[in-house]
């Protein structure tokens, strides 16, 4: 097997964490030797075994001048909790190791393979790159920003529609788009949402389905605290995070202990609001809300990715709940451009994704 096809492996094994991983990157690695893969793992969940450490012990004295690859470059920092890769990789006398990218951490960044280096191990780094890099951009976003990587979430009609003239959004998509979206909110920490979303359908915004690892934060913008403790947000499990101006001394004693605060004054300034959530360890965001919140995501520029789900309906009606409704208009000829778009389709829809920076 050639170097890309194991590295593609690596990239592989590492996307089985994907959502149990968090803050820690996913990373995928194997240890190749004779012509065949003798150890293959991935890192599964922060504060346990690296995939470099896994595959090591697996293959005991045979990883001995075997190649290792790895989905990103290996650790040589001691601020974690588990010990450094590097330190194990010279131990082992791997005779090459290859990595897809190198690890943005400023920890890192580098230096893991400049140790291995010096060690007299061939090191190289950069095959499927891109592919490495497109696995981890929530963790990139964090590492180098402490704010987390946000995806828009939308689903419409064909006629650019969120919801019927009463409100009414259940269902537009598909029952696959449907269970693609719990994929999505299990692989990301939060779902930022506001309160008129909250009170309009009661959702619980878990990640329901086989083999999910997890359900994320709720992040609930409420700005005059009218989440009530028996909203399904309130009542089920995870934690929800209320952003909001009032008084909440007033208003917390009614709530679930589950329930966490945070507050602002004047307009919500979102950017702000990512800084706030990266302090709590949250790299990742995906919001699901109503036109207002869209509108305002994309307007204070913390759109990385978005995501549309486009339902073959027809609903009709003049200027009701379309998909982004921000205060200020985009001359045609300078509008918040996506990049990289793919479309695919998912059932009778048609799901289009790309990034705005």
């Amino acid at each position: 097997m050639d170097d890309r096809t194991l590295m593609r492996r690596c990239i592989t094994l590492a996307g089985r964490a994907r959502g149990a991983t968090s803050p820690n990157p996913m990373v995928g690695a194997l240890l190749y030797k004779d012509g065949r893969v003798i150890a293959e793992d991935y890192h599964r969940k922060a504060g346990l075994a690296h995939a470099e450490a896994l595959v090591l012990s697996k293959a005991g004295q045979e990883a001995e001048g075997a190649a290792l690859f790895v989905s990103l470059e290996p650790c040589c920092h001691t601020a974690k909790r588990t010990p450094p890769c590097t330190g194990a990789i010279i131990a082992a006398k791997v005779g090459r190791v290859v990595a897809a990218m190198q690890d943005p951490n400023p920890e890192v960044a580098g230096k893991g393979i400049e140790a291995l280096r010096k060690a007299g191990i061939e090191c190289e780094a950069g095959i499927l790159k891109d592919e490495a890099q497109r696995l981890n951009e929530a963790y990139i976003k964090y590492i180098t920003s402490k704010t987390p990587f946000v995806t828009l979430k939308v689903a419409m009609t064909l006629d650019g529609k969120m919801a019927a003239p009463d409100g009414k959004s259940k269902w537009i998509t598909c029952e696959k788009s449907r269970r693609y979206v719990h994929r999505m909110r299990s692989a990301v920490d939060a779902v930022l949402t506001a309160i008129g979303t909250v009170k309009a359908d009661n959702p619980r915004l878990t990640a329901r389905g086989r083999g999910l690892p997890r359900s994320p934060i709720r992040v609930v913008i409420d700005p005059s605290l009218e989440t009530a403790p028996d909203f399904e947000v309130c009542q089920t499990p995870p934690p929800t995070i209320i952003v909001t101006k009032a008084d909440i001394h007033k208003f917390s004693a009614a709530m679930p202990h589950e329930m966490q605060f945070i507050q602002y004054e004047g307009r919500l300034d979102l950017k702000w609001l990512m800084r706030q959530l990266g302090q709590r360890q949250i790299t990742s965001v995906m919001i699901e809300g109503g036109p207002s919140l869209t509108g305002h995501a994309v307007e204070d520029g913390i759109v990385d990715k978005a995501v549309f789900f486009i339902a073959p309906k027809i609903i009709g009606g003049k200027g009701v709940y379309c998909p982004v409704s921000s205060k200020t208009f985009r001359d045609i000829g300078s509008p918040y451009e996506v990049h990289d778009m793919k479309a695919r389709a998912l059932g009778c829809d048609i799901v289009i994704e790309g990034y705005l920076r």
